[in-house]
């Protein structure tokens, strides 16, 4: 087991208990956050209203006439010995296929309208992160980007918006600045990067990351009309496996006649993910693990 650091423990009002694990992202820290809240709700003490995991950290709403903060405290460190480095823990979950027009017209668009806010005012977004990140050209980069999959270390900020981490050793890992200035504008379900997360931005809106292209896949539907929507109205859940498919623009039409027909469905799958071989072979345990999208 790996020596890992004591959590932080900071107390919200009367309300909200606030820990954090580590003080920067790695797989095994959100790894650690994943499998003590998943622990919690399995065995969920009375006064626990809400616990909601992030990238390495989690929150924890409880009441505290129900639920004592002595207490609370006392059972997520109890949790946290429990679970240790987490290497051990293997999570229940899915992997995931998000087709992606990569250099599609509208962010293309958005992002010239921007350029002066911009590192690279001459470029465009997915040209500066290639040659930034050192690959020959933006092929190159879209074959890195799409290659891997992405592990989601948390749904949030926006509402539907997921947090994607690469997993691959942190040697490869792309990393790439936001805008210098945030834009005021983003096309819904533009594919997007900012450090060392992509992200779908599940609405239109502001934004400082990156754009890289759009998914014609809906992820966020609060009217839950659509067939992936009918228990909630977000897609994504932490721990989802993300894998990115690069599609042309008939593709991308297709999928959108799809989606306005009310018929489109994401590719998922049902998997168990375990930290400690992915860890021992990244490549290895990625290309098994994708096998079920084959």
């Amino acid at each position: 087991m790996t020596d890992v650091s004591p959590a932080r423990y900071s107390w919200g009002g009367d309300e909200f208990v606030f820990v954090e694990l580590a003080e920067e992202m790695s797989l095994q820290a959100n790894f650690r956050a994943m499998a003590i809240t998943k622990a919690l709700r399995d065995d969920r003490p009375d006064g626990v209203l809400e616990i909601c995991p992030a990238n390495a950290s989690y929150q924890v709403r409880y009441d505290p006439d129900v639920l004592a903060p002595r207490e609370l405290q006392s059972r997520l460190q109890e949790l946290e010995k429990q679970v240790g480095d987490a290497a051990d823990v293997t999570l229940p979950t899915r992997v995931v296929e998000i087709p992606v027009l990569y250099r599609d017209p509208w962010t293309t668009e958005t992002l010239m309208r921007f350029r002066d806010r911009h590192q690279d005012p001459d470029g465009t977004d997915i040209e500066y992160a290639a040659r930034i990140n050192g690959y020959g050209d933006v092929e190159e980069f879209i074959a890195a980007h799409s290659g891997s999959p992405w592990f989601t270390s948390m749904v949030g900020f926006v509402a539907g918006l997921p947090f994607l981490f690469q997993m691959v050793p942190q040697d490869r890992q792309i990393v790439v600045p936001k805008y210098l200035r945030p834009r005021t504008d983003t096309p819904k379900q533009t594919v997007g990067y900012g450090g060392c997360f992509s992200c779908i931005y599940s609405v239109r809106g502001a934004g400082g990351y990156q754009m890289f292209g759009i998914t014609p896949a809906p992820i966020y539907d609060p009217t839950q009309s659509m067939p992936d929507f009918a228990d909630f109205m977000v897609f994504f859940r932490p721990a989802d496996i993300v894998k990115f498919r690069p599609i042309d623009r008939e593709t991308y039409d297709a999928h959108l006649a799809e989606v306005e027909a009310g018929t489109f469905r994401i590719v998922q799958h049902d998997v168990e993910f375990a930290l400690a071989p992915f860890l021992e072979d990244p490549d290895g345990y990625n290309a098994k693990l994708l096998e079920v999208l084959a």
